[in-house]
């Protein structure tokens, strides 16, 4: 009532009543909390962990949108410095307890390497559970709201972005006609999940960096190799390798997150651009994994729709009737009881009601 009434009664504002109708206005402004941005309002400064280095997801996406289009979607307000997260210094396990924390205010977490403590966040991406594209694309949507719940709950990480790399698939020296052939053999892999599948078909799981592959198949330290269809390629695997199949044995899906303190901590604008041009990025990853799974094998085939990779003289495997079913018994015999083992009963009901109706498989306890 005090301001209404100087406002509309008594002689004009005085300096000192200007000084008094600003304070008001501040601190309306932040209790609603926004504020117009000043123009000597020093940039906001981003420090973001982002995915593997030298693969096209980080190249020619990540570190783009955030050294660039950042910077033009918050017109100048926000500037980012990035790192790849395998040259950050961080160990997978503990990207998510260091996000908890607000050590890393913001970063891309593989879930397959952050699943050891917290199984249930790699649901998405169980080994065999999605052999193409499009059941990824469906298994992502129907487990992201748990996804999301799972790492605010346990983490306070505020999940912005879903991403998935090409479909990890099986580079052999030796031809193979399908997962029936594999017993025996030693296979790179890179996670526990792949661990136990190839351990279940009779074959010897080698864990390796994926900068070693060559290295390890040229050696003889292993026969195959479970890597992306073209970051495979990249590797110079065609030069290596005789066989590759189709069918995919995971996907690499990582999630983008802040920590929610980080995240809150940002002016209301900044999140929604952030939150707006995420939604982009993630949409230009997903269709960068599926274009660059199919030019995987163009390129690891010689055909002429290699266009970002080494065209080379392999035979690729088409998945056939038989891999399906096995890859079922393996899913409800194998995979989905490891997985519960390490998860517990939480991880029986997110899959019953998540995934049981399309896949027609239940999660038993053991």
């Amino acid at each position: 009532m005090v301001l209404r009434r100087r406002f509309l009664a008594g002689p004009p504002l005085r300096c000192g009543d200007w000084l008094f109708v600003l304070r008001i206005m501040l601190v309306c402004l932040a209790l609603s909390g926004t504020r117009p941005a000043l123009a000597d309002d020093p940039p906001i400064s981003l420090k973001i962990v982002g995915g593997l280095a030298g693969v096209a997801q980080y190249t020619r996406h990540e570190m783009p949108f955030w050294t660039e289009q950042v910077t033009q979607l918050t017109q100048g307000r926000v500037r980012v410095e990035i790192a790849p997260f395998d040259r950050s210094g961080i160990r997978g396990p503990e990207m998510l307890p260091l996000m908890r924390l607000g050590v890393v205010p913001f970063g891309t977490v593989p879930l397959s390497v952050s699943a050891g403590d917290e199984p249930e966040i790699n649901a998405v991406d169980l080994p065999v559970t999605n052999p193409d594209f499009g059941t990824l694309r469906r298994t992502v949507t129907l487990l992201r709201p748990r996804l999301e719940a799972l790492l605010k709950e346990r983490f306070n990480v505020v999940l912005l972005a879903v991403y998935a790399y090409p479909a990890q698939v099986v580079f052999c020296r030796q031809p193979f006609s399908g997962l029936g052939d594999l017993s025996g053999r030693r296979i790179r892999v890179s996670s526990v999940g792949q661990s136990e599948l190839f351990e279940a078909l009779g074959a010897i799981p080698v864990v390796t960096p994926f900068a070693e592959i060559p290295a390890a198949l040229r050696g003889g330290i292993v026969e195959c190799a479970v890597t992306g269809s073209l970051s495979g390629n990249t590797l110079g695997l065609p030069g290596i390798a005789t066989y590759v199949s189709r069918q995919a044995i995971s996907w690499g899906v990582s999630v983008f997150g802040a920590n929610a303190g980080a995240w809150a901590a940002l002016p209301q604008e900044v999140r929604g651009q952030l939150q707006a041009g995420l939604g982009e990025l993630q949409e230009q990853i997903w269709r960068a994994a599926e274009q660059e799974t199919e030019e995987g094998f163009a390129c690891n085939a010689g055909r002429p729709e290699c266009v970002h990779g080494t065209r080379g003289q392999m035979v690729v495997l088409d998945d056939e009737p038989r891999d399906r079913q096995r890859r079922a018994q393996l899913l409800r015999d194998v995979i989905l009881p490891s997985w519960i083992r390490r998860c517990g009963s939480d991880c029986i009901d997110t899959w019953n009601t998540t995934m049981a109706p399309s896949r027609g498989i239940l999660a038993r306890p053991e």
